[in-house]
């Protein structure tokens, strides 16, 4: 496993020196694709995802064995403003709900072969009320960060992350606003569902935090620790860490999204091993993944968080590469292949 890194400029510089994509390999998976059993471009974006896959793992003719979910827990002290239609307490049951087996993201975890872990990161110490100042000291960024890192499995092929923290859509909001510029409104939605009212409150906190965190604006590793949360970092440190790796990740939503684009936003290129892995409800998903040039493997309306949609996804890209690699080619078939 390679070091975990101890401090911002450490962690830009790991990304900034992260290796690429095998070119061979890339190259050996197009020109198997192209003589594949099927009309060109018949299996659609399913080939694009294939040949992508195929050159993190430096691999033309790869499979995924070794899925992993990472499912990471923090509470937000931004919660006392009343931005979410749930208590803070719903965190540590959402946490016993997972580790009981009980929840949605470990029924899909179960159905895509992902091996899934929940890491709760100082549930009783909320991070502080990011209207009032920063969320989170440098040392407490750089543990939630460590975190992550160190829960990848460096013999995973495949990485989703998510999380579960009461208050984190306002986070993940105000760091978007932070990147992405715009106003508070653009970045800002009902998250667990609260009503109109509760949505024009949650608009007014993100603008607030971003005038009690200047930096956050021009900074994407401090708008993560001004704005963002102990779940957030942990994301954002296991992404980083599987870039390092290169181990392909699938992003789930909004929350997810915000995490990574922090990375993005810091180092280019730092998400080139990532695809986005579903649309969210969440209104605000669409222009981020827009803004970092992200397609939605799916699009179904969901949620939820807690890295769901990127655990369905799996399923995707799982038949992309089993097409990709299982498929016989038109000389090992017998099949005349269509003339251009």
């Amino acid at each position: 496993m390679t070091d975990t890194p101890e401090t911002q400029a450490a962690l830009r510089e790991m990304l900034d020196r992260a290796p690429e994509p095998d070119a061979d390999a890339i190259a050996a998976a197009r020109a198997r694709n192209g003589q594949l059993t099927k009309p060109p471009g018949a299996l659609g974006r399913l080939e694009e995802l294939a040949i992508w896959y195929a050159g993190w793992r430096a691999d033309p003719r790869p499979r995924i064995a070794k899925p992993q979910a990472l499912v990471f827990a923090g509470n937000h002290g931004v919660v006392a403003r009343g931005v979410s239609a749930f208590p803070a307490e719903v965190t540590v049951q959402m946490v016993a709900n997972f580790e009981a087996g009980g929840a949605a993201i470990n029924q899909l975890c179960k159905a895509a072969g992902a091996d899934l872990s929940v890491h709760a990161i100082d549930l009783d110490r909320p991070t502080a009320d990011f209207t009032q100042g920063p969320a989170m000291s440098e040392a407490d960024l750089m543990e939630a960060i460590a975190i992550g890192w160190e829960a990848v499995d460096p013999g995973a092929d495949l990485l989703i992350t998510g999380e579960m923290g009461i208050g984190n859509t306002t986070s993940a909001a105000a760091i978007a606003h932070a990147l992405f510029g715009g106003t508070a409104g653009d970045w800002t939605g009902r998250g667990t569902g609260v009503d109109d009212a509760g949505l024009a409150l949650k608009t007014t906190v993100v603008a607030e935090a971003l005038v009690a965190n200047p930096t956050a604006a021009s900074d994407p590793l401090e708008a993560l620790r001004c704005l963002g949360g102990r779940e957030l970092a942990a994301m954002a440190g296991a992404i980083a860490h599987a870039r390092v790796l290169r181990i392909p990740v699938v992003l789930d939503g909004f929350i997810c999204t915000a995490a990574a684009a922090t990375l993005d936003r810091a180092v280019p290129g730092a998400l080139d091993h990532a695809v986005a892995g579903h649309l969210s409800a969440e209104h605000a998903h669409a222009p981020m993944l827009a803004a970092l040039g992200k397609t939605p493997i799916l699009s179904l309306d969901m949620r939820l968080g807690e890295g769901t949609g990127a655990a369905l996804a799996i399923q995707i890209l799982k038949g992309a590469l089993v097409c990709h690699s299982g498929m016989a080619s038109f000389a090992e078939a017998g099949v005349a292949a269509g003339q251009p």
